[in-house]
């Protein structure tokens, strides 16, 4: 059987199809890039806000439109309104986030032990999912209760895959080639904290580094009340990649009060000096949620202050979308959508500003590229794409495609695309 995997949203969504293509194919069925070759078509939708609900409605549409008839959908916006999910066209069958890791062997009629005859080893996603990282699921689910964030009602509460699990996977991928793992969850840095004996994700993060290599390791999104000044110790080994990613969502204390949010201002910035004193040149990046109900304009001038203050080498931004189902959607002084929109369109300035003043830090260093995506062959050679560690984009001409491949680049231009670099060496 050919089947064609999609999702929407978060890294978490897309570890999780990733090991639906290697149970699949540990099946004997074979990956196809797009749902026209398919004979059946996993959706893994979200719904974090209400464009990403809509766009899994649309992703479902387009694969019925490109002549599925048979369309499993999964995930967190099908999870909440499974009637909805099950009444568009083509849906065969919904299966809620609680079944979401065993959805291959309900799909076939397969006993989980099938997977386990053979090695599994990591291909990567044929099509739009073509990626050269592997995200493994380390952790689902949250037991905070952030009001704005309905992920916490579609996907449970919090805990922690086994460390066996994870090893296995992160093996799989290494076998597989890949040369960075990114450890994924809704709530990474809470690792540990439901089993026993009680862990961490620094125990977590010292297991991989030593029991497997030589890839290099990277987080997914963190919270910083996860962290502390011991964490960042971790760093020691060259392994890990430079780069963090702390959601903020406001740099307003009373807006972080109102979204139930375990920090403040200064504890996030005392994190943040922590993490580049530990860490020189680490790049942090962020999340920022605007137009928060009851977001008055003294409010986000003291958030767009603090944004500056931090000095992020890059961030998301998000207007305030209400979610069904959370406290936030009740909330007076809900902000009008155009000043939610303006103060979006602000704050990805701010960070693009000081993006741009991270990036040229490192104009004219030499540093390791993973090229992870290839453009049409062009007359001066293929058009690369790929991060550093510390996940600068970086663009270069070679006459070889290099996909997957680690090699030296000399940074020499900031352009609106990334960093324009050369590669110094031949490559093999």
């Amino acid at each position: 059987m050919r089947i064609y995997l999609d999702s929407i949203g978060c890294r978490l969504n897309q570890s999780e199809i990733e090991k639906m293509g290697l149970q699949f194919r540990a099946a004997g069925h074979t990956l196809v890039e797009n749902p026209a070759s398919a004979d059946l078509v996993v959706v893994n939708t979200c719904t974090v806000t209400g464009e990403a609900a809509a766009d899994s409605r649309q992703k479902i549409r387009q694969a019925w439109r490109a002549g599925s008839t048979q369309i499993v959908v999964t995930g967190c916006w099908s999870t909440l309104e499974p009637e909805h999910a099950l009444a568009l066209p083509g849906v065969a069958r919904v299966i809620a986030n609680q079944g979401k890791d065993h959805l291959v062997s309900k799909v076939l009629n397969l006993n989980e032990e099938e997977f386990d005859r053979e090695p599994l080893v990591r291909k990567p996603l044929p099509g739009l999912h073509l990626r050269t990282r592997a995200f493994i699921k380390s952790q689902d689910g949250c037991d905070n209760h952030c009001t704005y964030c309905v992920t916490r009602i579609a996907r449970g509460p919090g805990h922690s895959q086994p460390v066996g699990e994870i090893l296995g996977d992160v093996r799989a991928a290494l076998a597989g080639g890949v040369q960075e793992i990114v450890l994924t969850g809704v709530n990474l840095g809470s690792w540990g904290h439901d089993l026993e004996p009680h862990s961490t994700l620094r125990d977590l993060v010292e297991i991989l580094l030593s029991q497997t290599g030589p890839a290099r390791l990277r987080f997914s999104s963190l919270e910083p009340w996860n962290l502390d000044e011991e964490f960042f110790s971790l760093w020691k080994n060259p392994r890990l990649c430079r780069h963090l990613h702390l959601p903020l969502q406001s740099g307003s204390a009373a807006t972080l009060r109102r979204m139930a949010r375990k920090t403040t201002p200064e504890s996030f910035a005392r994190l943040v000096a922590q993490a580049r004193k530990a860490v020189p040149q680490i790049a942090i990046t962020t999340d920022i949620l605007v137009g928060f109900p009851g977001e008055s304009e003294a409010e986000f001038a003291e958030s767009l202050d603090f944004i500056r203050q931090m000095q992020f080498s890059g961030g998301h931004v998000f207007a305030y979308s209400p979610r069904p189902g959370t406290p936030a959607a009740c909330y007076a002084e809900q902000v009008p959508f155009a000043i939610r929109k303006q103060r979006s369109a602000i704050v990805r300035q701010v960070l693009a500003e000081s993006a741009g003043v991270y990036a040229r830090r490192f104009l004219g260093q030499t540093l390791p590229v993973l090229w992870e995506a290839t453009d049409a062959l062009g007359p001066g050679g293929w058009q690369l794409q790929g991060f550093t560690d510390n996940y600068l984009r970086v663009r270069a001409t070679h006459p070889q495609r290099l996909w997957n491949q680690i090699t030296p680049v000399k940074l020499e231009a900031l352009q609106e695309e990334g960093i324009q670099g050369q590669i110094l060496t031949p490559v093999a």
